[in-house]
């Protein structure tokens, strides 16, 4: 086993240049798409939440495709391929003129946006089972890392000029493209490999698929109200902080370097130690409980300085994530890892429709002169619900399966 671990550093560091990459662009694209909206905050919530929802309606449906690729050809190509799309959609936002090419620019990025599906499976091939959880924690640190320097960094870039996060993005995502082409190994055997089938790369049939494993069924309802209530954080945070507590780009980028610091610290450092000990089920329970209090609290908060406190206890929320993508990748065998993980992108990316929508779509509603009550929190408050009702259902499923099979 220990021939394998050099692999997971390869995914690491891909990982966290590419959500460096994102981070990047974070702090500034809403203030962007105002600016092209003509300063209209109430649209300019509206317009950032379809394109969140497009980009995730073609991740949606090109996920499963890209994972079925991933078990036919190997995780390598995929994650490449998505690299190199992102590059060259950070190159056309940087000099896109007007918002029908921001559109674009989301259909592209959606279509190759496939680095967490192979990447999860990448995970999933090099680890045994009962580390899986784990290192699926250490994919999370990544992120987290990339977002402690990229939206500092991109608000500070932000106060330059709004289209300069752009070009760096670029930059960064287009040379981790080529880091990957040296030196990322493949993860998946070719005895291992498996033929591509046209009913299983696809939304529906990676759903269908998903019922042959019965024990699957309960814990995937759990991922997408997770999915969905998190939503609320990419789609409105900017939004939500720039209106309620006057932040500028770089006080709202900050913040984001906070998230990623404490996802780095809780999901990568202290998960790897917390799981084991709690085991599977309970660190879900004990993270969707915590994640259901804080969404409420995001949304009470009066003052901007309160939201730094919730940042760091809420963090602790995150153990939850890993936790279920453990229980779910010991379910199913090492050939079927990207067609599970393909099918858990697409209702991530299901959620990612849904959520962009219900969250922009009740922020600006109710900062709007026209709704029945001022609630600028409302988006977090649904959340919260959808957070509650997800720990429910992830009850539910624990009494139909084994403490075997959920750790």
């Amino acid at each position: 086993m220990s021939a394998r671990k050099p692999a997971l550093g390869f995914i690491f560091v891909t990982l966290f240049l590419d959500i460096l990459g994102v981070g990047l662009i974070i702090p500034i694209l809403p203030k962007l798409i105002e600016q092209l909206s003509g300063g209209n905050v109430s649209a300019a919530s509206h317009t950032f939440g379809w394109l969140a929802s497009l980009y995730s309606l073609m991740q949606f449906g090109f996920a499963p495709v890209l994972g079925s690729l991933s078990d036919r050809f190997g995780r390598r190509a995929v994650i490449l391929t998505s690299l190199l799309g992102s590059g060259l959609d950070y190159l056309l936002l940087a000099f896109a003129p007007s918002l029908p090419w921001f559109f674009l620019g989301r259909i592209i990025a959606g279509i190759t946006g496939a680095n967490i599906t192979a990447a999860n499976a990448y995970i999933a091939d090099v680890s045994p089972p009962e580390k899986r959880a784990a290192n699926f924690g250490m994919v999370a640190a990544a992120f987290g890392l990339g977002f402690i320097a990229g939206p500092a960094l991109g608000g500070v870039l932000g106060h330059i000029s709004l289209r300069l996060p752009f070009l760096v993005a670029a930059g960064l995502t287009l040379l981790n493209w080529l880091y990957g082409m040296f030196v990322l190994p493949e993860s998946l055997p070719v005895e291992q490999r498996r033929a591509f089938d046209w009913k299983r790369a696809n939304p529906i049939g990676s759903f269908v698929a998903l019922r042959r494993h019965s024990e699957l069924l309960g814990l995937t309802e759990t991922y997408f109200l997770i999915s969905l209530a998190h939503q609320v954080f990419p789609a409105t945070w900017v939004l939500y902080t720039t209106y309620r507590y006057e932040w500028t780009p770089k006080e709202v980028g900050l913040s984001l370097a906070l998230v990623g610091l404490m996802a780095a610290i809780v999901q990568g450092g202290l998960a790897r130690k917390i799981i084991p000990k709690l085991g599977e089920r309970r660190s879900i329970i004990v993270g969707l409980s915590n994640a259901t209090v804080f969404l409420a609290l995001y949304g009470l908060a009066s003052q901007g300085w309160m939201i730094y406190g919730l940042l760091v206890i809420g963090s602790f929320g995150g153990i939850a994530m890993p936790a279920l993508q453990g229980l779910v990748s010991r379910c199913v065998p090492l050939n079927e890892q990207g067609a599970v993980q393909g099918a858990l992108a697409s209702l991530a990316s299901l959620a990612g429709i849904l959520g962009p929508l219900l969250a922009t779509g009740l922020f600006g509603y109710f900062i709007n002169d026209k709704a029945p009550i001022y609630l600028p929190g409302a988006a977090f408050f649904a959340s919260s619900l959808l957070v509650l009702f997800g720990l429910l259902l992830a009850l539910r499923a624990f009494k139909k399966t084994t403490p075997a099979a959920t750790g």
